[in-house]
């Protein structure tokens, strides 16, 4: 009896072990490519880069281990550093919440029901689609400068407009005005959350003799709150990666006066400009603890203002 119990036990293991295979195997194996792609284009890159920012490494040679220098010199003596942040979070705190402002009033007007509802919200949305392009950027500098179509709007009313984009004063309001532009993706979210509120409430606010920004204000934004969570957490991030614009308008420099120069665009500087890819690295991973923070901070926040139907 006691040498049959290893065999009985192996037995059932391997029964088990064949019914688990033969039921999910064929999900594993088609699932199979992506997590090839997961581990070696996500996974490996991240611990790379980590392992990289701990060194000092030019592309040309070994990277040689300096531990935490890169990370002690981002905060004590990189200027540039400092300068880039205070872009970018200008960048992030007016951008943001002027393009969900921006949003959610074509989205209120957009729900209302008028004809040609389709066609609106496509070319709403277009921009969404081509804002973030190198076309659009160069065209976009092509507007803003001092010989450019709004100075030449200006002029008919006896304006003399500066030249937008080279002026440190307004070319960081120039991207951020781009941004705006780009409305149509949370917009058509915001559509949908509106489309999800029950008109029964209005009517009955109505009733009760609420006006119109009462009923905004007491019905559509608490019972909106899920939807600006969402799209404030998406727009942010995005508004931390931020490259494209800046890059062309300033022609890769951040200037004038470093007035251009996002965070991402000065990690690019140094990683391709400069070649210090273990410098460039550790800008990365700050970067992503930043955004990390910030998510994580918005999740702990949310239950203060954000409504769900309970």
């Amino acid at each position: 009896m006691e040498a049959r119990v290893p065999h009985a036990g192996g037995a059932v293991s391997q029964s088990w072990w064949s019914r688990v295979w033969q039921n999910h195997a064929p999900g594993y194996l088609f699932l199979l490519p992506w997590f090839i792609g997961f581990l070696g284009l996500t996974i490996g890159p991240i611990l790379t880069s980590f392992y990289l920012s701990l060194t000092n490494f030019d592309l040309l040679t070994a990277p040689r281990w300096v531990g935490a220098d890169n990370y002690i010199r981002m905060f004590t003596a990189d200027p540039k550093f400092i300068a880039s942040m205070q872009v970018t979070l200008t960048f992030v705190i007016f951008s943001v919440p002027l393009k969900l402002a921006f949003a959610l009033g074509v989205a209120l007007l957009l729900n209302r029901g008028m004809r040609g509802l389709p066609l609106y919200r496509a070319l709403f949305y277009l921009p969404s689609l081509l804002g973030a392009s190198v076309a659009i950027a160069i065209l976009w500098r092509q507007l803003f400068a001092g010989d450019g179509l709004v100075n030449d709007f200006l002029s008919v009313f006896g304006i003399q407009g500066p030249s937008w984009i080279s002026n440190p004063r307004y070319s960081l309001w120039t991207l951020i005005v781009l941004s705006i532009w780009q409305f149509g993706s949370p917009m058509i979210i915001f559509l949908a959350g509106l489309r999800q509120i029950p008109q029964d409430m209005y009517e009955a606010a109505s009733l009760d003799g609420a006006s119109r920004w009462r009923q905004f204000w007491k019905i559509t934004l608490p019972l909106l709150t899920p939807v600006v969570f969402f799209n404030a957490i998406i727009q942010t991030i995005e508004a931390f990666k931020s490259f494209t614009p800046a890059f062309i308008i300033s022609a890769g420099t951040g200037n004038p006066i470093n007035s251009t120069l996002f965070y991402t665009l000065y990690l690019y500087q140094e990683a391709f400009g400069f070649f210090r890819m273990g410098y460039a690295s550790a800008l990365a991973w700050f970067l992503l603890l930043l955004v990390a923070c910030f998510t994580a901070f918005s999740f702990l926040t949310s239950k203060y203002w954000v409504h769900y139907d309970d």
